[in-house]
């Protein structure tokens, strides 16, 4: 791309050096830059892009945009000195892709608990209905049924950018974010114009990072404030109408509003709600009337799920008739409340829970069917939110027995970890295990085959922060290890 055209999108600015002719591609990461691109310094709370120019000029970046002089041979590199690297670079990355999101149905989703869930939801719903789509968040970057991994639940705007990009090589027409609270305040989804926006819900979590509730709860609703002032665009506002979010975060976009939920009036809302082990049924009220619908997902919390799901289809102009058809052939993606369950032995839940909330609720989806004992397994880490872990342990305290223990404890004591779940404890009948393989294996060794366990906090990931060292781990592994061991071979059929 011409220089000049890109440089000239920034105000103000300070040009060191002489610029060259064209621009081969934009970079943030010095690891991934190409000969001719333009490196980007963009300030994080842990890595700062200032320190690592050299490495960017050494593998041929031609243009550095830093917030600050740096000092480098301008006979060979431009500097290109701004205010806000991290605005320059969406306002350039989204004119050097030309504007990628805006040529396909862009739908964000925000909340503490449910985003994932929703967007698969969404994602596999379309491709049953023979919709090209593409989905990216925590699980990583689905286009169809390919997957691409990804680091966070929300990408870097570059990163971001790039995926759209894909998507439409691929010949996508939708395609669904998962936008976290540090991904808005951080600008990750800068530029991203998105035409429909989601909200689940909103529980205590990375107060550690927000400070308040209030700052968490203005830090989401960045996501319909941003959906801008523009009405002769079709835009729309999915919401929760049982949160207590839901009038604030109505207030603050003109675009129509699309209600969901059980308990208060909405345009989409679920009666007659019939739980089961295999899964749930319920009649759908809407504006194109009643439905009976049957899922593979168990629980209150995926029928929230489920209808926001439906009412965001429903917002993208597919008829409603016509997803609930769909919904029987969907189900639940890895690690959220995904069932292992084996003939000989316990039933073993795995999921992501890891807000007071999303606990409370992963324990009551499975109460009523517990033959035995409920065996609950709750864990924390890397100095993340510490307020709620007492909280997280007197939710879990509903359990007959508990095992607390680690997840991604980085740099962070472990038995400070589980000390500070123990204050919260309603009962003595748990134990701590600092050492998370060990915690599993106990769950497993200790249950009889009538038992439920539920492992929560790890879900998906196949990974544990050790230190500074991030090794393989899976909870689903060790799991089926420690089956396979006690009860003979696993039916991988189940």
């Amino acid at each position: 791309m011409n220089t000049e055209e890109l440089i000239e999108l920034i105000k103000i600015k300070t040009i060191k050096g002489e610029l060259p002719l064209t621009v081969t591609g934009i970079q943030m990461n010095s690891k991934r830059v190409e000969p001719g691109n333009l490196f980007i310094c963009i300030t994080g709370h842990t890595v700062d892009g200032h320190d690592f120019v050299d490495e960017a000029i050494r593998r041929g970046a031609k243009i550095i945009i830093a917030e600050k002089a740096i000092t480098i041979d301008f006979s060979k590199v431009a500097l290109v000195i701004v205010k806000d690297s991290a605005k320059v670079m969406a306002r350039l990355a989204n004119h050097f892709f030309d504007y990628p999101v805006s040529r396909l149905l862009s739908i964000g989703i925000t909340g503490t608990n449910g985003k994932t869930s929703v967007s698969h939801l969404v994602h596999d719903l379309l491709l049953l209905s023979n919709y090209k789509s593409a989905a990216c968040g925590s699980l990583g970057f689905y286009i169809d049924e390919k997957f691409i991994p990804t680091q966070n639940t929300t990408s870097d705007i570059l990163s971001n950018l790039e995926m759209a990009q894909q998507a439409l090589d691929h010949g996508c027409e939708t395609m669904t974010f998962e936008i976290s609270s540090h991904g808005l305040v951080h600008g990750r989804v800068w530029g991203i114009d998105m035409d429909i926006a989601v909200f689940t819900n909103l529980s205590q979590d990375h107060l550690d990072y927000h400070g308040t509730m209030e700052r968490y709860g203005h830090a989401k609703g960045l996501l319909f404030a941003q959906l801008g002032q523009n009405l002769r665009t079709a835009k729309y506002v999915v919401l929760n109408a049982d949160d207590p979010w839901y009038r604030r975060f109505s207030q603050m976009t003109p675009f129509e509003v699309i209600s969901y939920g059980i308990f208060q009036e909405a345009d989409f809302y679920a009666a007659h709600i019939r739980c089961s082990e295999h899964g749930t049924e319920f009649s759908l009220h809407s504006p194109e009337g009643i439905f009976p619908v049957k899922t593979n997902f168990i629980g209150e919390f995926n029928v929230y799920n489920v209808l926001a799901a439906v009412a965001t289809l429903y917002a993208s102009g597919h008829e409603i008739d016509t997803i609930i058809k769909k919904l029987s052939f969907v189900f639940p993606v890895k690690g959220r409340m995904e069932k292992l369950d084996y003939p000989a032995g316990p039933t073993v839940y795995i999921d992501y829970a890891h807000t007071p909330d999303a606990i409370e609720k992963a324990i009551h989806s499975v109460i009523p069917y517990k033959k035995g004992r409920l065996i609950v397994l709750i864990a924390g880490g890397s100095h993340r939110d510490t307020s709620k872990r007492p909280i997280m342990a007197a939710k879990a305290s509903v359990a007959d027995y508990v095992i607390i223990t680690v997840n991604n404890p980085g740099t962070e004591i472990p038995s400070k970890i589980v000390s500070d779940f123990e204050k919260g404890m309603q009962h003595t009948n748990y134990i701590t295990i600092p050492d998370r393989t060990e915690a599993v294996r106990h769950a497993i060794q200790i249950a009889e085959s009538r038992d439920t366990i539920l492992l929560t906090d790890k879900g998906h990931e196949t990974t544990l922060l050790i230190d500074t060292e991030w090794i393989p781990y899976n909870d689903e592994k060790i799991a089926r290890e420690q089956l396979e061991l006690l009860y003979g071979p696993i039916n991988t059929g189940l």
